[in-house]
Order: structure tokens, then C-alpha cells, then sequence
């Protein structure tokens, strides 16, 4: 993968910008200073390696180099989508399973609200962060990582949840442009239905650990168990003991896990 490969790759894709790193600290970082720069919408950033990459809460995402996904794309929201943009992790996350299905039949599930599972492995991870100028958003970037080969999948010492790659899951190795290109159609699709029924009922149907009893765990401590029923109007997590669970940091998993 090099700039020229993809350039040529996703040219049929509306970029707004393009962006290639062989190495880079955050690729969230560098789209969310293009927002400041004046950046397009749908104006992507790839890097071969990122070094001080993160998950929610700050917790570190690495990204080997010639192993993964590091992508970060620059959205400029409009009217209607700033008022819904408790759902692009969602948004990210529908992208992500739809992608694996078309192009490698795998059946990938959504671990609200921000991680991908393909037999209850992590896969992938979303990190949605915003600029914002008062309380409006100027723009919202789409922080995306996918492990592709083996080689991306951290040591099992470092992992908060069971972590697998697309090469695992394919038994085979995966092409990582093909996979950007599919993630990347996939965005286009679902933005068009940010926010309404057939985003949540898709977001529903897809959701890991539906029916299951699971914990939900807050950083001050507290633990939720109860049974996972979905996900609601409005993007939060409905349990069948509980209020409804808004994003923040939060940990879920299965009881048993």
C-alpha cells in the first residue's frame, strides 16, 4: 500500500482531500488540524504505521506497519446531520459490518458502541471526535482501525477483549486497499440514512450479544447486568435492568467473558 496504489484505487470515491503517511502519530490528529486548515468533506487520511494511536477514554491503538487499517475521514456535517451526531459511531460501525459481508462474507457484529467482532473478537475499532466552534460541530472526523493481518492482533497481555484479525477469520491473507475502498462505499451508503428507523433497525440487527446477559462496567465503578435488548431511538443501549445507557466510557461484554 503507498499513496500512488490508493490514489489510483479510490478515484471513483468522492474524496474531498487526500492524505498518505508511511508513519504518523494519530491520523485523528492530523484530520481533525485539516478541519482548522479548511479540509473538505470526505477528505480521507491513511498512514502505513501509526504510533500513538487511540481508542476512547485515551486508551492506545497501535498500528504495525503493512498490517492494518489507520484511517481517519473528515466529514463537514450538515444542518440535519449536526443534530444527529450521537450516531455516526454507529454510522461507522454499519460501514464496517456491511464492507466485511460484501466483500469477504463475514458475518461481523457490532459491540456497542464502538468495536467490531467477528466471533466475539475485536476486528476493528471506531474513535468519532469533533471540532467544534461554540456548540456547533465545524466538522467530525471517523476514526477507524481494522486489523487485517495477524501481525496487527496486540499481545493478548495488552488487550481489554479478545482481539482476531481479517486474515484469522478469512484463513488467508487480505488486501488492504480493497478492504479501505469497501469501508469506504459502504460510509456513502449509510451517512444517506444518518439518524432515521432504517439506520437503528439495521444497528439492531446487527448488534453483538443481543438477548445475552452482559455487564456494563463505568470508570467510577459501577457494574450494570442485565439483558441486552438493543438499541434505542437514539443511539443508547437498552437493557432490560436498567435506564437506558448513553455513550461515555463505558466497558460491555458478556457475562462469563
Amino acid at each position: 500500500m503507498n499513496q500512488e496504489i490508493l490514489k489510483t484505487a479510490l478515484q471513483d470515491l468522492p474524496l474531498g482531500g487526500f492524505r498518505y503517511y508511511e508513519q504518523v502519530g494519530s491520523t485523528n490528529d492530523i484530520a481533525l488540524n485539516w478541519i482548522e486548515e479548511g479540509g473538505q468533506d470526505f477528505s480521507l487520511v491513511v498512514a502505513n504505521e501509526q504510533i500513538s494511536g487511540r481508542g476512547r477514554s485515551g486508551r492506545s491503538w497501535q498500528t504495525p506497519p503493512d498490517s492494518a487499517l489507520a484511517l481517519s475521514l473528515l466529514l463537514l456535517p450538515n444542518s440535519t446531520e449536526t443534530k444527529n451526531i450521537s450516531y455516526f459511531t454507529g454510522l461507522c460501525a454499519l460501514a464496517l459490518v456491511d464492507a466485511l459481508k460484501a466483500l469477504y462474507n463475514l458475518k461481523a457484529e457490532i459491540k456497542w458502541p464502538n468495536d467490531i467482532l467477528i466471533e466475539e473478537k475485536k476486528v476493528a475499532g471506531i474513535l468519532v471526535e469533533a471540532s467544534w466552534e461554540g456548540d456547533k460541530a465545524k466538522g467530525i472526523v471517523l476514526g477507524i482501525g481494522v486489523n487485517i493481518l495477524n501481525t496487527a492482533v496486540p499481545n493478548s497481555n495488552d488487550l481489554h477483549f479478545p482481539a482476531s484479525s481479517l486474515e484469522e477469520a478469512l484463513g488467508q491473507k487480505v488486501d488492504r486497499t480493497k478492504t479501505l475502498h469497501g469501508i469506504l462505499t459502504a460510509l456513502i451508503k449509510w451517512r444517506k440514512v444518518l439518524g432515521k428507523a432504517e439506520m437503528v433497525a439495521a444497528w439492531n440487527e446487527n448488534l453483538a450479544f443481543r438477548g445475552k446477559q452482559v455487564e456494563v462496567r463505568r470508570e467510577a465503578g459501577q457494574v450494570i447486568r442485565g439483558a441486552l435488548l438493543g438499541v434505542n431511538r437514539d443511539g443508547s443501549l437498552h437493557l432490560d435492568s436498567a435506564e437506558s445507557i448513553h455513550f461515555g466510557d463505558v466497558h460491555l461484554r458478556p457475562i462469563g467473558l
